[in-house]
């Protein structure tokens, strides 16, 4: 038998590629890291052609390519809920059928003939499924409980398992129209933000107000230990139209939506409903999620929980698992989304359909494509880019904490890019947290983002109480940036560019595993200011996705206010001149 199982998520959102080699992630990338589209949707060649070539591999080396979810189900249930929903439900159903008859029914043969395999090595996992097998076997625990929770996948929106080496076993789900992650997005629209895009906004605008409609978001998304989710289908729209997922009854509870296109401004009276209507949704979706956990929790009778699904995304409800339920440790994979079902089809695959030995908990995100200092030397001189070559990386390192401690802002590109959405000191912006300038600075002129969004910490591993008051039994977040929590009295002031409007911080922790590099310039800065703590957020400008090469990383230099950017072993400075010689 093959050693690697290749699998691939795509055709909604988020398509992504996974290669597994002896039950271990080896490499893994979305595709919009390669096509530039953010979320890029389709089937993922580029990123599939590269995970094979970083092994050196050809596609009949492959044991298996798994698709991440059946897409007749899918359709089934597509068809089958326009059709009950018909006339209302007409252009949705011309768009559905626009869509899946010529290309995503026939998955198989797409997958065969793009990727040069044999057709009968295509198989097919379940949407939650590929979920749950991608936080329990990237997770280090023997046995627990699994929550996968999101917008939908072939019927179901949630779905509960228990976990242990004899596999992944499905107790229960709920199925669509009643979802959690669906009633998020309908708000996110309602609020002027994009669907499955605009969530996190949601999330960061949801500090500056208080739940004050609370009993109002409970009309529409209910919740318990014993019944699960339930949606009240008269203020969505989204079980039947293809443009709009909320309805005029939505409206006339909380008041007209907000236009995309306008400014946000949460000092005035709108503003601050929209920030109100935003937390009373994040207090409820916290309540739904915690009935959810703790009603598995009873029926499982685990300790340890693995979280995965969109909504998992959300840090702020992450965090607070472990205080609400009886669930002693959780995990949450660094894709919780559905990029992250790609490696959950290629590890369901190798331990439940293979046999194959499980493989070694995830410890690192830096699963992309890495370039050599050659070949960014070559990429500078070619473009006679001036810049400055260190020897080795300790000088290289010095360097940029002298840039820091000036107060500059550094664009970092460092190693293999990371898995998942966060940057996570890989292909990162960096600044000093202690100067309280910084927010407004990389917001307006350089990220080119909302204002009311905010930045994150890292923090070098040991150091996280000394500054973030962390709940018992969540240290398995803080790597991968997917854990909020409240920064301690005596450090906000210390920390005032990544505390939030509310006294909270997204925190991630780095060690020698997960990125020795950004450890060693973590403790230099820290040795130099006496605070191992940098603002930590990802190198890309608004509406792009996250840099992916050394070229892109110039051309989100130049196109930005960065002052200096560390491209392996080389200094950038941003200059006149580099902005002529890019433009």
């Amino acid at each position: 038998m093959s050693d690697y199982v290749l699998g691939i998520s795509a055709q909604f959102h988020d398509a992504a590629a996974a290669l597994v080699r002896d039950g271990e992630i080896v490499a893994a990338a979305a595709e919009e890291r390669f096509s530039r589209i953010k979320h890029d949707s389709a089937l993922p060649f580029r990123a599939a052609k590269w995970c094979l070539e970083h092994e050196g591999i050809r596609p009949d080396d492959l044991a298996a390519v798994v698709f991440h979810e059946k897409p007749l189900r899918k359709f089934e249930r597509l068809m089958i809920t326009q059709i009950n929903a018909f006339p209302r439900s007409l252009e949705a159903f011309r768009r559905t059928a626009l869509s899946w008859f010529p290309d995503k029914l026939w998955v198989r043969g797409a997958l065969a003939k793009g990727l040069g395999i044999d057709a009968r090595k295509v198989i097919f996992s379940d949407h939650h499924l590929s979920h749950a097998a991608s936080a329990f076997y990237t997770s280090p625990f023997e046995e627990a409980a699994v929550l996968a929770v999101d917008g939908v996948g072939e019927w179901a929106s949630t779905a509960l398992f228990d976990a242990s080496r004899n596999g992944i076993e499905r107790l229960s789900e709920i199925h669509f129209p009643h979802s959690i992650g669906l009633v998020y997005s309908a708000f996110t629209a309602y609020l002027g933000f994009q669907v499955n895009d605009g969530e996190a906004k949601v999330m960061g605008l949801s500090s500056y107000g208080q739940p004050r409609y609370v009993d109002e978001v409970r009309k529409i998304l209910r919740s318990s230990e014993t019944d699960g989710i339930t949606v009240d289908l008269s203020y969505v729209t989204y079980q039947h139209s293809a443009t709009q997922s909320f309805s005029a009854r939505f409206e006339q509870l909380f008041g007209p939506a907000r236009s995309g296109d306008a400014r946000l401004d949460i000092t005035t009276p709108e503003g601050r409903r929209y920030a109100d209507i935003a937390a009373s949704l994040q207090a409820v979706a916290e309540d739904c999620v915690v009935d959810l956990a703790n009603g598995l929790q009873r029926q499982t009778g685990r300790t340890d929980l693995c979280l995965a699904g969109g909504v998992a995304l959300n840090s702020v409800i992450n965090a607070r698992l472990t205080s609400r339920t009886q669930f002693k440790r959780v995990f949450v994979h660094p894709a919780p989304g559905d990029d992250g079902c790609a490696a959950g089809a290629a590890l369901w695959a190798w331990n439940e359909v293979l046999a194959g030995r499980r493989g070694p908990a995830l410890t690192r995100p830096g699963l992309g494509k890495a370039w050599s200092n050659g070949e960014i030397a070559k990429l500078l001189a070619d473009l006679d880019i001036k810049h400055t070559a260190f020897d080795d990386e300790d000088a290289m390192i010095a360097s940029v904490v002298d840039d820091l401690v000036d107060g500059k802002v550094a664009g970092w590109f460092q190693g293999r890019f990371e898995w998942g959405p966060r940057s996570l000191g890989h292909r990162s912006i960096l600044a000093d947290p202690t100067r309280p300038e910084m927010t407004e600075r990389i917001n307006r002129k350089i990220k080119f983002r909302e204002q009311f969004r905010p930045f994150a910490p890292a923090v070098l591993q040991g150091h996280e109480d000394a500054y973030f008051e962390m709940a018992p039994g969540t240290e398995l977040l803080m790597p991968w940036m997917l854990g909020v929590f409240p920064v301690k009295d005596g450090a906000r002031a210390l920390l005032p560019s990544t505390t939030h409007v509310d006294g909270s911080a997204r925190v991630q922790s780095v060690d020698d595993l997960a990125n020795p590099l950004f450890q060693r310039l973590l403790i230099a800065f820290g040795r130099a200011t006496g605070h191992p703590v940098l603002l930590n957020t990802s190198f890309n400008l608004k509406g792009e996705p996250i840099v992916t090469s050394p070229l892109q990383a110039l051309r989100t230099f130049y196109s930005s206010e960065l002052d200096v950017l560390y491209l392996g072993n080389f200094r950038v400075i941003n200059t006149a001149i580099g902005k002529h010689f890019y433009e």
